[in-house]
């Protein structure tokens, strides 16, 4: 990613709407979903600035890698501890057969082998363990966002289910998210492109503004897994080996 997105991660992962929200809305779907063991040993990868470790500490003792050195140092402080450096797809000197749960959210579309990212996942759980994936949605919704972003790709639920089967993964459904707020964000791009400024900055609106997109976003905690939802922005699943 650009550095630039870095930095803005690290200025308003604690305020903006959708960093909020979303962090609700997964803890929920893991709460529901994941059937974890009380003790369960967590790695998330790609974990920027480490805004989402608290909301996986819920659940077990966390693990983190970042790449990137800045947000690497910012994380660790978060944790506590020392967050790693491996690279995906190799994941080298990460435990194999070790993980209750592995966390990517918004990490697989950065990988050019997706497939190879997946597999080595599956490699590093444990029997009956579990991947959280987010990913974004939708190809046709390619903007600056993604390039400044460094994505290789945007999700249909056919290309992620199809990358989770290659690698030897299953899933238990794929499911929208981010569905509220979808028409608006559909509209920033069409307007985005109509007057020629496609616009690559993610910082929170106007607090008013903040608060209500907050809201929005926040009621699919209710949601996610338990109804199925419109097309969203996002789409999320939990894999594991076949």
């Amino acid at each position: 990613m650009d550095r630039i997105v870095y930095d803005r991660m690290a200025a308003h992962d604690s305020t903006h709407w959708w960093y909020r929200a979303r962090r609700d809305i997964l803890a929920d779907y893991l709460a529901r979903e994941g059937h974890l063991p009380a003790d369960a040993r967590i790695l998330e990868i790609g974990c920027g600035t480490g805004h989402n470790l608290p909301m996986l500490g819920a659940f077990g003792t966390v693990e983190a890698i970042e790449i990137d050195p800045a947000a690497r140092a910012i994380a660790s402080e978060r944790l506590g501890k020392p967050v790693g450096a491996a690279p995906l797809p190799e994941l080298t000197g990460v435990e194999r057969g070790a993980y209750d749960l592995i966390a990517v959210l918004d990490v697989v579309e950065h990988i050019e082998d997706d497939v190879a990212a997946l597999k080595a996942m599956g490699e590093c759980l444990k029997p009956g363990g579990k991947i959280l994936i987010a990913v974004p949605a939708h190809q046709w919704m390619w903007s600056a966002h993604d390039v400044v972003n460094h994505h290789h790709r945007r999700y249909s639920k056919a290309t992620l289910g199809a990358a989770i089967g290659k690698a030897g993964l299953k899933h238990n459904g794929l499911r929208w998210f981010n569905s509220l707020l979808f028409p608006l964000a559909v509209a920033s791009r069409v307007a985005g492109r109509i007057r020629g400024k496609d616009d690559s900055d993610d910082s929170p609106p106007p607090g008013p503004v903040n608060a209500l997109f907050e809201a929005v976003f926040r009621l699919e905690r209710h949601l996610v897994g338990r109804v199925p939802l419109s097309p969203g922005v996002s789409i999320v699943t939990l894999a594991s080996v076949k």
